[in-house]
């Protein structure tokens, strides 16, 4: 049921609230768009620049300066320093908008003026019956003045207009050739509009003069504004001299007023002077006063990273009007962007054998040709490169560990191999090409464990291990014929931060223990006090030799290079930096122990193209060492394996298609757990790793991908417009990762030491990024220094702590089973925390649920109370409750004139 207005407001919001590429050609996801043009149609309330220009120099010599303008936010001249200031959230005083309330309602008011010149505009708004014909004259040729602009070009800062203000032309309405070049120009959208205030002190007047004007037909009023746009609102406000700052606080007043998205679209459709009054009206109903004295006014706010929801902040209302019980908010979306009783399509069952991958590939077959089409753009090239070097690091880093783990029977070599080879085909084959194939963290604990079990049983570990692949290829078929899929909507957070916790404490533990075994090999010795350190390691047939001295000059260095990387180098330098972060190590990493001579241990790498275990070939053959029944006994750790990569591959799907990301193209689930499926049989039969969706590479080569628009008003950051969804990054990624494979003899000059600190760093990353960490920091946290998260709002801390302590609990029993003899069923522990999670209903109420982890889908689908759902926010990674899994959910917050 609909409140009253609802449906205006949706009818008339729908435009400007659908996603980019829809509003482009109107299509849906079923078919292909016209890919030439992605950029936002063009709105039905576009941005509106709006000006200050106040009178000065009364009595003396009057002239029209500007001082201040808006496009989404303020900024204020600042005289004494001859420029704008930053944008920033502007504050008022209540008394301005009252004052301005009293001026408009007794002023005059014009909507749908005719007016095509600003001298057909002044006389208009100088009809004044209070006004005698010897004032109007007078105030006509003021305001036909040419204000002074300050203008920035080519670096200088100057003075734009008229010196003599009376000499100027009434007649001259063209814009100046300043305005025409203005830089600010660039950063307003093409569709902008503009809204001149001119406010000030006028002696001759006996009476305050106030006027609304709304043009019919926006039109360029020659030099009145800095840029020049089609005016669309003009409000005049002078009067007689008043004690303060009067006038030039109601002028910023009716500025910011403009400024507002929902009072300009109301201004927009106002009818008469009461519905312009009404709109004013309901500003003020939303303001928020500061008390004085406990906030210093000269602080400017900063423009919030997200902007909120406008239609959200007009539904509110409306709720509010019909029932003021009744929780405001949106309607919650679920996890895929569709609304609670519109689950996604792809994850709804068709009732036939393999009805979902068929449905997934006519959906995808639409779209091929525009899969390459879209990738002709220069900004796939950045992407390469970028995707490239994370692709190879984490083949180098998991490829040396593998070797590690396995004794050499994978390595570096196979590493490479496999990465091009199966992420080559997946970018031809899969439902979402986006997606980049990589070993993963769980299955490289899997395979350990898997070598692990083979060795202490006296097993030919490649041989059964190409009978675990058979059997995990086949299971992945059965869930692909039998549309399973569908159950990632049971994969709540509470599950993704238990697989993500776990995960994140093994690379840790792992990575600590080799560097302390390593500590040992390798003991540091200090002879003297003349010397540096001594090193000394045992060689390979336990004979002592000794490093080469080094003195402390080198550390030195190394701590004046980390200094001046953090402090000195500027903002973009540290940005690229950190996004180089691992290769930028691994090269550091090889430079120190050549220049200081170490013999630590280097990565495995073969010297000619041959597998890294030495006497076997490319081909696995299934009957080798091993019993013909070890065939029927991989099935038990195939099952586990199973669980893991279906896991590990929907998880990283589903974190890939949230709604903010706007793909237009379509998912793929079951498309992609079958393409999935066939490369675990093929990199089985070859002994190469296998593969699965890796979350952390995907998401940074989705994020390499957005597409923003160009045009931005100071303070407002780029709009998203979407992904540039396509196959042909993926695709030469892969194929330049194959090529490296000539690589492999410069590779085995890598320290094994880099590659634990690597691994260490990824797991301190991903285990401090969320919630679950930040939640066991609360119970040991006293509540006066407790940080400000959303969650303690909404829900009491004991239940937060019990909420948590379920949590530690399920996390200290998964790693216990882990570290027995049993630890290679921990994929179906993992599972279990699906059924934990659908037992805490019993335990914890859905508004405790729904900000602690999420709704289950049948909870979300009977849920009748919309206002107990936390609103989504597109900014989610800087709130407090961001985590590696999903962003949090979180209240709209209206930052509202103070």
């Amino acid at each position: 049921m609909k409140l009253p207005g609802q449906e205006e407001f949706e009818a008339s919001t729908a435009s400007e609230n659908a996603p980019a590429e829809q509003l482009d050609n109107g299509t849906g996801s079923e078919g292909p768009p016209d890919t030439g043009s992605r950029e936002l149609a063009v709105p039905k309330n576009p941005l509106l620049f709006i000006q200050l220009n106040e009178l000065l120099g009364w009595p003396q010599a009057l002239e029209w300066r500007e001082t201040g303008r808006w496009m989404l936010f303020e900024e204020k001249l600042e005289v004494g320093a001859g420029r704008w200031s930053t944008p920033h959230v502007p504050t008022l005083a209540l008394p301005s908008l009252q004052k301005l309330r009293s001026l408009l309602a007794e002023g005059l008011v014009l909507l749908d003026c005719p007016a095509q010149s600003l001298l057909e505009l002044v006389e208009q708004v100088t009809r004044v019956e209070s006004l005698s014909p010897e004032l109007r004259g007078q105030l006509q040729a003021l305001l036909l003045q040419r204000p002074q602009h300050h203008i920035k070009t080519t670096g200088i800062q100057r003075w734009r207009g008229s010196p003599h203000p009376k000499e100027a032309s009434h007649d001259e309405e063209a814009p100046l050739k300043e305005q025409r070049q203005n830089p600010l120009r660039q950063k307003l959208p093409p569709e902008a509009e503009a809204g001149a205030v001119l406010a000030g002190e006028l002696g001759f007047l006996g009476q305050p003069l106030g006027a609304f004007v709304r043009l019919r037909d926006p039109v360029v009023l020659g030099p009145l504004t800095e840029v020049p746009l089609p005016s669309r609102f003009f409000c005049l406000l002078l009067g007689p001299p008043m004690l303060g700052r009067g006038y030039h606080e109601m002028g910023r007043a009716a500025a910011v007023l403009l400024s507002d998205p929902h009072f300009q679209r109301s201004a927009r459709r106002a009818s008469s002077h009461h519905d312009l009054l009404a709109a004013l009206d309901s500003f003020l109903e939303e303001v928020t006063v500061l008390p004085p004295g406990r906030w210093d006014p000269t602080t400017r706010i900063p423009p919030p990273k997200c902007l909120p929801s406008q239609q959200k902040r007009s539904l509110s209302q409306l709720w509010g009007a019909k029932d003021p019980s009744v929780p405001c908010g949106a309607p919650a979306e679920d996890r895929h962007g569709r609304g609670p009783h519109a689950p996604n399509p792809e994850l709804q069952r068709t009732g036939r054998l393999f009805g979902g991958l068929v449905q997934d590939v006519r959906r995808k077959a639409s779209w091929y040709p525009s899969d390459f089409s879209d990738a002709l753009h220069l900004q796939c090239v950045s992407t390469v490169l970028y995707i490239y070097l994370a692709t190879v690091t984490n083949a180098i880093t998991f490829g040396g560990l593998l070797g590690d783990a396995t004794d050499g029977a994978q390595g570096v070599l196979e590493s490479f191999l496999g990465t091009a080879a199966a992420g080559a085909a997946f970018c031809l084959m899969a439902g979402q090409p986006l997606t980049i194939l990589s070993s993963t963290g769980p299955v490289l604990v899997f395979e350990r464990l898997l070598y692990s079990f083979s060795r202490d049983h006296g097993l030919d570990y490649l041989p059964f291990r190409l009978w675990v692949g058979i059997w995990v290829a086949t299971f992945c078929l059965v869930m692909v014929a039998t549309e399973a899929s569908v159950l990632v909507r049971y994969f709540t957070r509470f599950t993704e931060e238990g697989f993500c916790a776990l995960i994140s404490l093994i690379f840790i533990y792992d990575s600590v223990g080799k560097m302390l075994n390593l500590a040992h090999a390798y003991p540091i010795q200090r002879p003297g006090p003349a010397y540096g350190c001594l090193c000394e390691f045992l060689g390979p047939e336990g004979n002592e030799s000794q490093w080469q001295k080094t003195r402390s000059k080198g550390t030195d260095d190394i701590i004046s290079m980390h200094i001046k990387t953090s402090r000195f180098f500027p903002a973009v330098a540290r940005k690229v930096l950190s996004d180089f972060a691992s290769v930028l190590a691994i090269l550091l990493g090889c430079g120190l122990d050549a220049f200081l001579g170490l013999a630590t241990p280097k990565l495995m790498v073969p010297q000619e193209f041959k597998p890294t275990l030495s006497g076997r070939g490319w081909l696995v053959s299934p009957f080798r060492a091993n019993p013909w029944w070890l065939s029927l006994a991989a099935v038990l750790p195939a099952l586990l394996l199973s669980i893991l990569i279906f896991m590990d591959q929907q998880i990283t799907a589903v974190i890939l298609h949230r709604a903010e990301y706007r793909l237009q193209k379509g998912a793929g689930f079951h498309l992609d757990l079958f393409c999935v499926a066939v490369l675990l049989l093929l990199t089985s039969a070859l002994g190469l790793p296998w593969y699965v969706s890796a979350t952390v590479i995907s998401l940074a080569h989705m994020d390499s991908l957005r597409r923003e628009s160009r045009a931005c008003a100071p303070g407002e950051p780029p709009r998203f417009l979407g992904i540039r969804e396509q196959r042909l990054t993926g695709l030469v990624v892969f194929v330049l990762t194959g090529v490296s494979i000539f690589l492999a003899p410069a590779l085995k000059f890598i320290p094994m030491p880099v590659l634990y600190g690597i691994f260490l760093y990824m797991g301190v990353a991903a285990l401090s990024s969320i919630q679950f960490t930040k939640r066991v920091q609360l119970l040991l946290m006293p509540a006066k220094h407790q940080p400000d998260l959303l969650l303690l709002r909404h829900v009491p801390l004991s239940r937060v702590h019990l909420f948590t302590a379920i949590q530690l609990a399920c996390l200290g029993l998964l790693w216990t089973i882990k570290s027995t003899p049993a630890a290679i069923v921990f994929p179906l522990m993992l599972l279990g925390l699906v059924g934990v999670r659908k037992a805490l209903e019993w335990v914890f109420s859905p508004q405790e649920l729904l900000w602690l982890d999420e709704l289950m889908p049948e909870e979300e689908r009977s849920n009748p109370e919309k206002g107990l759902e936390p609103e989504h926010s597109f900014s989610g990674s800087d709130s407090e409750d961001s985590d590696l899994m999903y962003q949090p959910k979180a209240p709209e917050i209206n930052i509202s004139v103070n």
